[in-house]
């Protein structure tokens, strides 16, 4: 493996983590604006919030990792796709910086009112990011990004059946995501109503997402047949992992043993992930710029390495500490008698 080939892995790396980490967050959004108005959705927002609220911010750190590595190592490959689709990754930003602003206010407004809009911005917005992220990507996918400054079309390139399909699927999965992690939150919390309550979400997101891959793999033979060839070629035995990781889920739901489910789930994607750069090798755009021909100088993708070796030992073993220390938190808040409605 070259050093292009390495930072290409590296890059993967923080996106394969955004799309797991910041994937359940979205889908845990999703769920707050869907859940009912009134007493019957505010315990299930309640644990949503307790479950997001310590950790959730640093989740984008993964996303400013994967752009710098995108703009450092591969500077043609990040000014084209941040030129020609910045309609979308702008909606996409915006929504992040909503739903930070929801999130916040919905516990900070006076009345009641302002605390209903608040949590529904936060909801909005949580099901929009993912959405125009998803259409990078189908964009990207189907060869609407040539290399150039704004060198393709800023509407069409995203606005296509195979992008709407895939901003579709990326909703739906962070959905499934979020609903098998709340699982858990919720089995650790001793709230049996919302294990059922998060268990039946999980598993109609789970044939929602299916479907919508199995249309999206139609979409991927219609107008990205590179990546669909190479998805149903040397990513195969991925996708098929990320099935048996599916099925495996759906069966811990159904036997009620959620030991293991947030695992799987995640490998679930995390499988389709790497599925898709194999299927993409050797090109960041597909048939249009190679790793190699897009890399920074030798130099560049040295250091680049070096500081994700550090990143490895310094930042990795901090984020597990948050994460550790912020479900052990969640878990003796939520044991504690408190108000109505907030006991588990």
């Amino acid at each position: 493996m070259n050093k292009a080939d390495a930072v290409a892995v590296v890059l993967w790396i923080g996106l394969t983590m955004y799309a797991v980490f910041a994937g359940a967050d979205f889908g845990a959004g999703v769920w707050s604006l869907l859940s009912a108005s009134g007493d019957r959705g505010r315990r299930p927002r309640e644990l949503i919030d307790w479950a997001l609220g310590p950790v959730w911010e640093a989740n984008h750190v993964w996303l400013i990792f994967a752009v710098v590595v995108l703009w450092t190592g591969f500077p043609s490959a990040f000014e084209a796709v941040f030129s020609t689709l910045f309609i979308p990754l702008s909606l996409a930003a915006l929504g992040i910086v909503l739903r930070g602003a929801g999130f916040a206010f919905q516990h900070t407004a006076r009345r009641a009112r302002g605390q209903a809009l608040a949590g529904r911005l936060f909801g909005l917005a949580s099901l929009l990011t993912p959405f125009f992220m998803g259409t990078v990507v189908g964009a990207v996918a189907g060869g609407r990004v040539p290399v150039g400054n704004a060198a393709g079309d800023s509407v069409t390139s995203w606005l296509n059946p195979l992008s709407l399909v895939i901003g579709a699927l990326f909703v739906a999965t962070s959905a499934y995501l979020a609903a098998v992690f709340l699982v858990s939150d919720a089995h650790r919390a001793g709230a049996p109503d919302l294990e059922r309550y998060f268990a039946t979400r999980a598993l109609v997101s789970a044939v929602v997402t299916g479907a919508l891959a199995a249309v999206g793999l139609f979409a991927l033979y219609r107008h990205a047949r590179f990546v669909f060839d190479g998805l149903t070629g040397d990513g195969l035995p991925l996708v098929i992992l990320s099935g048996l990781c599916g099925i495996g889920v759906l069966v811990l739901l159904h036997r009620r043993a959620r030991r293991g489910a947030r695992v799987l789930a995640a490998g679930a994607v995390t499988s389709v992930i790497w599925g898709w750069g194999v299927a993409q090798h050797p090109y960041l755009l597909p048939q249009t710029l190679k790793i190699s021909a897009g890399a920074a100088p030798s130099a560049t993708l040295t250091s680049i390495l070096i500081v994700f070796g550090v990143a490895v030992v310094a930042v990795l073993p901090s984020l597990a500490l948050l994460f550790t220390l912020a479900q052990r938190s969640f878990v003796e808040e939520t044991s504690r008698p408190g108000p109505a409605g907030r006991e588990a």
